[in-house]
């Protein structure tokens, strides 16, 4: 029976980046700092972190919260990691590990106070996420949601040809405020990613994690390809980079 290249591709995404603390870039300092300032929130939210990973997020909410938090991811293998490291922080009573799709969650609609997700509505589209994930917030509701953004208007050729590639629906930070408003939310901040944040949380570990594993002709495409992207993001993060959107549902 022949494997699929596309499911080849993935499962090789996936082994890469096993074991890593953090499966894109991030940083819980920063995320603190959003924490910090979110209002209109109950004391005790109910919480959904989508794309959770291994569940560096998922965790961190958990902890600051102290309420449950249902952390989403379609790879089993980050669903298992996170079990483990739920167990490890003594914060599994609070983390709801659900192995599942994210565009297709079967709960009730306003069950939601907190809406998180980082480095994963590009797989959807950041406005069709957003489109899907409205009805699941309360009336009061927030969303904090990262989305690859350009930085500048007029961006260096070979980093607007790769993005326009590998995201073609790759936009500015005011474009994507327009897709959030059009999708039922309002803005109420938007926080950039410092680039150093990328470098130690998750190009390092991940470069590291490139010379341990297993090499076979799919991996090394997977390899070849990171490396072209931390070498493309080395030159030209001024320009390009995740900014998380504080949103709130529009009435």
């Amino acid at each position: 029976m022949s494997v699929d290249p596309q499911t080849e591709y993935i499962d090789a995404l996936i082994d890469l980046h096993r074991g890593i603390e953090r499966k894109g870039p991030g940083d819980n300092a920063f995320s603190l700092n959003i924490l910090s300032n979110l209002s209109t929130l109950p004391p005790h939210p109910q919480i959904a972190d989508l794309g959770c990973g291994s569940g560096a997020g998922a965790l961190l909410l958990a902890e600051y919260y102290q309420s449950p938090v249902m952390a989403v991811d379609f790879a089993l293998g980050f669903i298992d990691e996170l079990k483990i490291r739920a167990k490890q922080c003594e914060l599994e009573h609070l983390i709801k590990p659900i192995h599942g799709d994210m565009a297709k969650l079967d709960w009730a609609d306003g069950s939601i106070d907190l809406l998180w997700s980082e480095g994963a509505a590009y797989n959807l589209g950041f406005e069709q996420a957003l489109t899907i994930w409205r009805s699941l917030l309360t009336n009061t509701g927030l969303a904090v949601i990262s989305e690859m953004s350009w930085f500048a208007d007029h961006v260096p050729e070979p980093a607007a040809l790769y993005w326009q590639n590998a995201y073609p629906m790759i936009a500015n930070e005011a474009e994507n405020s327009d897709r959030a408003h059009r999708s039922g939310f309002k803005v109420i901040s938007t926080h950039r990613l410092p680039s150093q944040a990328w470098w130690k949380n998750y190009y390092e570990p991940l470069r590291e994690q490139t010379r341990q594993v297993e090499i076979s002709p799919v991996m090394q495409l997977v390899i070849d390809e990171i490396e072209e992207e931390m070498n493309l993001f080395e030159r030209f993060s001024d320009f390009y980079g995740y900014t998380f959107y504080v949103l709130q549902v529009r009435q």
